[in-house]
């Protein structure tokens, strides 16, 4: 079986984002980029199941700028087999990448799909659900155990009211959560050795996608600056500044 994983190169989760002079979007000049957590957390998961014979090959696909395959060859270095990157310098919206997605899997027919439940600098929390739409495929979302046996995944998720475990028919497509697993270190051997796994491109429009935004960034800005605190002397000052300043009692 195959396993499909998909991976998005965005702003290093420990970089202090910033915004542009003029307001219009996230300043990326000159920034560490890296993998999106989730989306490392779905390579550690298919290589596993690789790893323990439930799966035959790892394929990690990206979409976007020539920078993309250095993610790539993060995800080969983690333990796939081979990459393929779809290139294209446009803006890509959840809709889109879910399009070129299912470009990939009609060409690849993996047995599972794997995607990270959302990436860190949207926070769309989108593409997997819309992937399995276009390709017809079962879901699951927010996977904290993955269980593969024969047709079929096992999948626990976490839940407002507690757990839920659901059975998927394979193939499918299943977005991660924190709690699946603990990525591995990557060695420096394992680098080297990324080098020379087959990484192949894609120019986006050969692929025939409909990749048009269908949405519109007006404006862009930090969060507002939180006020000085304030001591008080004693419990009766603080209600009346919470009824009259606060206004919250």
């Amino acid at each position: 079986m195959k396993v499909l994983v998909a991976v998005k190169r965005v702003v290093d989760y420990n970089v202090k984002v910033r915004v542009r002079g003029d307001g219009t979007d996230v300043d990326i000049s000159n920034v560490k980029m890296s993998m999106n957590p989730f989306d490392e957390i779905g390579v550690e998961e298919a290589v596993r199941l690789k790893e323990s014979g439930g799966a035959s090959e790892v394929i990690a696909v990206s979409c976007g700028p020539a920078q993309c395959q250095e993610t790539l060859r993060t995800a080969l270095a983690i333990g796939a087999d081979r990459a393929i990157h779809i290139v294209t310098d446009e803006e890509l919206q959840p809709l889109a990448v879910a399009k070129l997605l299912n470009a990939i899997v009609q060409e690849e027919r993996p047995g599972l799909v794997i995607l990270g439940k959302q990436a860190i600098d949207d926070d769309a929390n989108q593409t997997g659900q819309m992937l399995a739409a276009l390709g017809g495929m079962p879901q699951a979302t927010f996977a904290s155990k993955l269980e593969v046996g024969g047709d079929k995944a096992i999948v626990s998720r976490e839940v407002d009211g507690g757990g839920e475990t659901l059975s998927l028919k394979l193939p499918a497509v299943v977005t991660t959560d924190l709690r699946l697993n603990e990525p591995r270190y990557v060695t420096l051997p394992n680098i080297m050795k990324a080098k020379k796994k087959p990484l192949a491109t894609i120019e986006a429009s050969e692929l025939g996608v409909d990749m048009r935004p269908r949405l519109r960034t007006l404006k862009v800005a930090e969060p507002a600056m939180r006020g000085a605190g304030v001591k008080v002397p004693d419990v009766r000052t603080l209600v009346e500044k919470l009824k009259t300043e606060a206004k919250v009692l």
